[in-house]
């Protein structure tokens, strides 16, 4: 599983706050600990006033890259703001993202030609977020076929076929399931990622909710996402469905995640 690092974004208040006060050392912190706990990418999203938006991811970059050596995954809903920052970066790491929204594939996708750069491609477009499975894998298709003009790969590529609430959407886990596999099927060699936390936004205990999603999802073919490397039972979930699925070999990778204290606590 890829894990994508969602602890330093402006939408957080503590993290916003951090931010308006340029407390480095917060987001440091923030960005060491999500290292330690085994993200690959650190994201970084300023969620500030647009007038600011490149000043301050051009802050948090610098940051965060002065604390770890953990790629970074750029994000931002501006492409253009991308685009500015994308220069201060010390090694590829992950644009967060593209779609068939605006311009957004047009100006983000040629910076990653001749590069070893990732990207996010959401699949929604002008009208929005689809709700069936065959027009986001479309879009998937077009994204795929506009990154193919860059040599850009498909294992370069991160698809997030957009998680609904399951609050207002009954069917949303198994659509996600759906579309996890119609995704991988197209494209074997894909990544497929999501914000698995959307699931359970408006429901009780979303914990548990998440921690079950992530299990089917890794399940459907899911092998990248964002979410907080910090949170031991998420991560503890993760280990155990590859475990479980037999994709751990004797379970070393289990096992060494408690060993070192990354999952847990656990009955012995």
């Amino acid at each position: 599983m890829i894990i994508i690092g969602e602890k330093i974004n402006g939408t957080i208040p503590i993290v916003k706050e951090a931010i308006e006060k340029r407390d480095a050392a917060f987001i440091a912190d923030r960005a060491v600990k999500q290292t330690d706990a085994g993200a690959d990418f650190i994201d970084v999203c300023a969620s500030t006033a647009p007038e600011y938006e490149i000043e301050t991811l051009k802050w948090l970059m610098a940051v965060v890259q002065d604390a770890t050596d953990t790629p970074l995954c750029i994000d931002s809903p501006n492409p253009r703001v991308i685009e500015a920052v994308f220069k201060y970066a010390n090694k590829p790491g992950m644009l967060n993202s593209i779609s068939e929204e605006g311009d957004k594939c047009e100006v983000l996708l040629p910076l990653l030609e001749g590069n070893t750069w990732e990207v996010v491609g959401l699949t929604c477009d002008n009208n929005g977020i689809p709700n069936d499975v065959q027009t986001k894998l479309d879009i998937t298709k077009s994204m795929v076929e506009k990154a193919a003009q860059y040599q850009i790969t498909p294992d370069r590529i991160h698809i997030d076929p957009c998680v609904m609430a399951l609050s207002t959407e009954n069917n949303s886990m198994l659509n996600f399931q759906q579309e996890i596999k119609a995704i991988k099927e197209l494209y074997p060699t894909i990544h497929v990622t999501g914000a698995i936390s959307n699931m359970s936004f408006g429901l009780p205990v979303r914990a548990l909710l998440n921690k079950t999603c992530m299990a089917f999802a890794i399940q459907a073919g899911m092998d990248s996402a964002v979410i907080d490397p910090m949170n031991r039972d998420m991560m503890g979930t993760i280990f155990a469905t590859y475990a479980l699925m037999g994709k751990d070999k004797h379970c070393r990778k289990y096992s060494k995640a408690y060993r070192s204290g990354q999952i847990g606590p656990l009955d012995r």
